[in-house]
């Protein structure tokens, strides 16, 4: 096994994990299986397929978990995981050199629009819930803030901590790579607050290229700010309460407050197939999505509804 290593949805990836997905997606698994450009189909000469699997670093050591524990159920099939971001996981979809895209938001309109123009029809399971933190380093005094100050703060309106009731220390902002879907996913839901709106993280935001950058980065630095899936926070990490608005409750992420849609930064995640997909792959999302959830609350997240 290789080991490498659009408006808001705070309370919405229940229904469509519960609904949506199981009713559209589920119906496309029984379509006619697609086995082009896939290498699943393939097998290696000894009677092993293999599922190439690439995409989201907030999925990646679920989807390793997964793989590993799939390997005693079906021994015939590897699955090779690898991490990289969405959107590069979705690229490798689009071009056929993977069979499953490990995504962190949904598909865009132009991956779509590419997809069609390909002759493919991309299809969608939800597999598991997150909630996004914002963690700061454990000497940071603030300990609460609302979704209007983190725009302000990630556009560089706020630069100082005293503004928000810390010490006067400069903001340092950190924030995952363009490339990340949970990028995106902050982008559209926390600095522009879910609506219509060009605001843009601010130019001295520093990009890391993964979850453990952001993580190592605030371990270290008591005047940075990041955000990272719940799953990949410490205890040597300080989680931010977060609230709608002025007028709300702040609320600590956690499994329970991601399920129950009081936390207002939970999302869910996704696995992408270019078309129906053949009969491994479907077996496989098949068992992620029912047995293979007994794992996801270990790693931090959020298994589906009913599991």
């Amino acid at each position: 096994m290789t080991q490498r290593r659009p408006r808001p949805r705070s309370r919405a990836w229940l229904v469509a994990a519960g609904l949506m997905v199981v009713s559209v997606f589920a119906a496309g698994c029984n379509t006619q299986p697609v086995q082009a450009q896939t290498g699943a189909s393939v097998s290696n000469g000894s009677g092993q397929h293999t599922i190439e699997n690439k995409g989201s670093d907030t999925l990646v050591n679920l989807a390793l978990a997964w793989a590993e524990a799939y390997a005693q159920v079906k021994p015939e099939v590897r699955i090779s995981v690898t991490g990289g971001g969405t959107g590069t996981g979705i690229a490798a979809m689009l071009n056929g050199t993977v069979d499953i895209a490990n995504a962190s938001r949904e598909i865009k309109p132009e991956e779509l629009k590419a997809a069609k123009d390909k002759g493919l029809t991309p299809q969608q399971f939800v597999v598991a819930g997150d909630a996004i933190a914002i963690i700061v380093h454990p000497d940071n005094p603030v300990q609460q803030l609302t979704l209007q100050q983190l725009s302000d703060i990630y556009t560089g309106k706020i630069r100082n901590w005293r503004e928000v009731g810390g010490e006067n220390r400069p903001i340092v902002l950190l924030s995952r790579e363009s490339n990340s879907g949970t990028y995106v996913y902050f982008l559209e839901n926390v600095v522009r607050l879910g609506k219509k709106s060009d605001l843009l993280f601010s130019p001295d935001t520093l990009l890391m290229p993964s979850s453990e950058g952001i993580s190592a980065e605030v371990r270290q630095n008591p005047n940075a700010i990041g955000y990272d899936g719940l799953g990949y926070v410490t205890p040597d990490q300080q989680m931010v309460a977060v609230a709608k608005d002025g007028n709300s409750l702040h609320v600590l992420p956690s499994k329970e407050t991601a399920l129950d849609g009081s936390y207002p930064i939970s999302r869910a995640l996704y696995m992408y197939t270019p078309d129906a997909p053949p009969d491994e792959v479907k077996d496989y999302l098949a068992w992620v999505r029912t047995a293979g959830q007994v794992m996801v609350a270990d790693l931090g997240f959020v298994p589906l509804p009913g599991r």
